[in-house]
């Protein structure tokens, strides 16, 4: 093949691959976990810069202010949803509950076949949002927080990296799985900006380097 050819072929192959991996195809199984698509890098930027930089305050932070695992259908609460969401093969019982399946978990690359290794994550936590202006909230947005299947808020992962995260934000916690990092920190903007939460210095900061990378 004339060296002309060749050089624009690999062009085109690159650039192909390139686009691929933006769309986020080459990352391997996590493609079948089905979070809802994040805004895109520059949204979020956009969306960053106009959320309201405060100092947070967790004075009277309860979990059960934010009622959670709520019925969505039928039998079958929020936890559940998510798991036949973002499961391949799953398969439940009469009440719903995960008799079998396997979960890929795309903040560390792992796949369980257990449902009880997995949990849901609430990306932006709970006690974050509560930190951040949800205790201004009324009990009903604060349930609708806690379990909304619409933003990219809920997230089936293995439980002792979900444990491991805690209430952190993106300052002090990321997945360890660095492919994921961008759609993690377009997902954390979306939500704080859809649910009008504030950003303390030490988080913008920490989302601005991350999505620069995006």
């Amino acid at each position: 093949m004339p060296k002309f050819y060749a050089r624009r072929r690999l062009g085109f192959l690159a650039a192909f691959t390139g686009l691929i991996a933006s769309a986020g195809l080459l990352n391997g199984p996590a493609a079948s976990a089905a979070l809802p698509i994040p805004v895109s890098a520059a949204t979020a930027r956009t969306y960053l810069a106009s959320l309201t930089v405060a100092t947070e305050d967790r004075t009277g932070y309860d979990r059960d202010l934010f009622p959670h695992w709520i019925t969505q259908s039928g039998t079958c609460n929020t936890r559940e949803t998510i798991l036949k969401r973002d499961g391949t093969n799953v398969a439940t019982d009469s009440s719903c509950a995960a008799t079998s399946g396997s979960w890929y978990s795309p903040y560390d690359g792992a796949t369980w076949s257990a449902s009880s290794d997995v949990d849901i994550d609430h990306l932006v936590p709970l006690a974050e949002a509560w930190d951040s202006g949800a205790d201004s909230w009324t009990t009903s947005r604060r349930q609708s927080f806690a379990n909304d299947l619409t933003r990219p808020q809920l997230l089936a992962v293995t439980d002792n990296v979900n444990q491991s995260k805690g209430d952190q934000d993106p300052a002090t916690w990321m997945p360890s799985r660095s492919a994921y990092r961008c759609t993690y920190v377009r997902a954390w903007v979306q939500v704080k900006y859809y649910y009008d939460l504030s950003v303390d210095s030490a988080e913008k900061s920490a989302l601005q380097g991350y999505l620069a990378n995006c």
